[in-house]
């Protein structure tokens, strides 16, 4: 599944159109850049690998950020149990309040008006890092790109305060913007900021607390020489682009609230995700080529005892035609085995006078034992292996399943009974080869 990174244009831009120009990022593989361009939103790309993902990244210059102790039960009942609250990922009216409530004396604008977004995995009782920005603005940019029809499924920010604590919270610092308006954002302990970028800006930056002496320094092309010159070391090019593709790999989603999904989007988007970590993440490759083996051991397997099942019927077959071909070498051409055998051995009984089911003297045989004693037969019609007794007593309609037992089919056509001899193989359940002689009715 591709990706496709959609840098959101800074506020206070509210008329968003189709004709909108946006910054974006498309990946093919979630870790390299496919594509990098700027164009409208309905003529933003789509990937070239099935389904496309939309992931709308907030520019650091629109965020501001908040440390929070949120009172116990805002996140919701998930929360107690010490999982990620589902009320911190799509958020709930209660917990609207609760933000708007703490966050009313920090603000600068209306809390009505701001979009707020709580920290992954938010637990009750802990501190945690909010998100705010302008609800409107939002808004509006997400409006354009569902116009486009390119909704984005997650929203992210370019940057973001760092989850882990002590040293381990310190990123590198980075530089960005122009050479005439170059801005420094530093991700430590205390959070995150955005500053101009000068000398006594990057000396402020270095004197956090617990911040490592050989911190590295992050620049874009444009600003990488301003950059060397200010802090007096060498410093890693780093691209927007780069930076917007690591932004989408982030763990946080701003859908919160009002631009939260469905359920059942969060849970498709959840599997597709996961799908695509097993498909394509190097950490499992080992598994991915196991399951390739498993796959192709057990399509050997199959057709390994598809060809065994096969040459057995095949071997069972010729045992048959070669006992069709011994017993009678007058037979040079084997279409249907059993049916030529049984055609084979009524010529031989016919040639040898030996009497056979098919004959009248073995139907009759059979007809004496299934019928009571005293009911006459007025009429006997015999041919080709076929018998019709005429004069018993309902027509004989009792007379089938003893006949059947001893290997005739018969039926009651008007007042007759009809009696012939079961196909070889084609008999009722239970046939028997017929008797060599019977009683007379």
């Amino acid at each position: 599944m591709s990706t496709l990174i959609v840098l959101l244009p800074l506020p206070p831009l509210e008329t968003f159109s189709a004709a909108t120009p946006f910054d974006y990022v498309l990946s093919d593989d979630d870790r390299s850049l496919t594509q990098h361009d700027r164009a409208a939103a309905s003529l933003l790309p789509a990937g070239s690998k099935g389904s496309t993902e939309v992931v709308a990244v907030v520019p650091a210059q629109a965020l501001s950020w908040h440390r929070l102790e949120l009172p116990r039960g805002s996140l919701g009942r998930n929360a107690t149990a010490g999982k990620a609250s589902r009320g911190a990922s799509g958020g709930t009216p209660r917990l609207r309040a609760v933000l708007e409530g703490l966050l009313e004396d920090r603000l600068l604008e209306e809390p009505g008006e701001l979009h707020f977004a709580v920290q992954p995995d938010a637990r009750d009782g802990q501190a945690v890092w909010v998100a705010a920005c302008q609800r409107n603005w939002l808004r509006a940019a997400l409006g354009a790109l569902e116009a486009a029809k390119r909704p984005a499924t997650r929203i992210v920010p370019e940057f973001a305060p760092s989850l882990a604590e002590g040293p381990d919270a310190f990123q590198p610092l980075q530089v960005l913007g122009s050479p005439s308006h170059p801005q420094l954002v530093t991700i430590g302990a205390q959070g995150l900021s955005l500053l101009p970028f000068n000398a006594t800006t990057l000396a402020l930056a270095q004197a956090q607390i617990g911040m490592p002496a050989d911190l590295p320094i992050m620049a874009e092309p444009g600003v990488a020489q301003l950059a060397e010159a200010v802090a007096g070391r060498p410093v890693t090019l780093r691209t927007a682009a780069q930076r917007w593709l690591d932004a989408a790999r982030s763990p946080w989603d701003l859908a919160q609230f009002e631009f939260s999904n469905s359920g059942r989007t969060r849970a498709w988007k959840y599997f597709g995700q996961q799908a695509t970590t097993l498909w394509q993440a190097p950490q499992w490759r080992a598994a991915r080529w196991g399951a390739a083996v498993l796959v192709a051991a057990q399509v050997v397997g199959l057709n390994a005892w598809a060809w065994k099942e096969s040459a057995s019927l095949d071997n069972q077959r010729l045992v048959i035609r070669n006992t069709l071909t011994q017993a009678f070498p007058g037979v040079r051409v084997v279409v249907d085995s059993p049916l030529q055998m049984e055609r084979e051995l009524v010529n031989l009984r016919q040639a040898t006078g030996a009497a056979s089911s098919r004959d009248l003297e073995a139907m009759l045989g059979a007809l004496g034992s299934a019928v009571p004693p005293g009911q006459p037969l007025t009429g006997i019609d015999f041919n080709n292996g076929e018998a019709r007794f005429k004069g018993l007593a309902s027509g004989g309609a009792d007379l089938p399943g003893p006949l059947a037992a001893s290997g005739y089919q018969a039926r009651v056509e008007a007042d007759q009974l009809v009696v012939q001899a079961a196909a070889m193989g084609l008999g009722t359940p239970g046939a028997v080869t017929a008797p060599r002689a019977g009683g007379q009715p």
